[in-house]
């Protein structure tokens, strides 16, 4: 019988030479500085240096960054075990912090397949390292910037872990506040153009709405750290899901989507600056 065929990361191999490229090690990162207040090591600096000035007049920022990577996690394992999803795209996937997307909805169902997308050479650095699939499933690799959708498309689709035939989940999380919207608002559609009918998109995006002085310090900061950044209402946010049939509750302040009452990165609404949303494509 022939065994299950497993996909590994496309990644060079090791008789191959990784290309040399420049980090800019030297200049804050939105992934590092995220990596660095959840207290993982792939960080540098100039990465501390922004937290730390985040942390010095907001020390409950930390919680703030577990609860978006804690929304993440409710986000996949919904769209896994209530919707029935079997495929994901995660675009702007960062540094790799266990749980990852796969490890999550592999444990729901192992045949799952996850394509992960990302333009930061730091994560395809680690990737090999921290990111494996189950033999049932598959999971892949794409080097890709959300401001080029069509080549990302062509990437996944040549790649042929995920049948875009069949419903996909669209996941963009803690990515669309970096953008602005007349850089990223046409982009979402594009994206799901291709995906089958009953396909999701899983949005996460910052808002001042509930806590305008914690937004306003990670804002400054992350300015002053050379990051652009964009906050927005939850109007604004609801414009991605244009189209799609919202899942209950809507979007909604990640504290109060679907929240795990023994979650203890749920927090109240004054230390809450992310809105999540899940939409269905007709």
């Amino acid at each position: 019988m022939e065994s299950p065929k497993v996909e590994a990361w496309s990644l060079p191999s090791q008789q191959e030479s990784m290309p040399k490229v420049d980090l800019r090690t030297d200049i804050a990162h939105s992934a590092r500085v995220y990596d660095y207040m959840l207290g993982g090591k792939t960080n540098f600096p100039a990465d501390r240096e922004a937290g730390d000035r985040i942390l010095a007049e907001w020390p409950e920022a930390r919680d703030s960054a577990r609860a978006a990577r804690a929304v993440m996690h409710r986000m996949v394992h919904r769209l896994a075990e209530v919707h029935g999803i079997r495929q994901f795209l995660d675009i702007g996937t960062g540094i790799p912090t266990a749980p990852n997307v796969h490890e999550i909805v592999q444990a729901v169902e192992p045949s799952s397949r996850v394509v992960y997308v990302d333009n930061d050479p730091i994560v395809l650095a680690h990737a090999r390292a921290l990111l494996s699939s189950t033999p049932e499933g598959r999971t892949a690799y794409v080097e890709g910037d959300l401001r080029d959708p069509d080549a990302i498309l062509a990437d996944v689709e040549k790649r042929g872990t995920l049948d875009f035939t069949r419903p996909v989940a669209l996941t963009l999380i803690n990515l669309v506040h970096f953008y602005s919207d007349e850089a990223v608002q046409e982009l979402v559609p594009r994206l799901l153009a291709p995906l089958a009918p009953g396909s999701f998109l899983a949005l996460t995006a910052g808002t001042a709405d509930a806590a305008p002085k914690r937004a306003e310090i990670a804002s400054r900061r992350y300015t002053e750290a050379g990051i652009e950044n964009h906050l927005r209402t939850r109007v604004q946010v609801e414009r991605f899901f244009r189209g799609l049939e919202l899942d209950e509750p809507g979007v909604a302040l990640i504290n109060h989507w679907h929240p795990d009452v023994d979650d203890e990165t749920v927090l109240p609404d004054d230390e809450t600056m992310a809105y999540a949303g899940i939409g269905r494509k007709a």
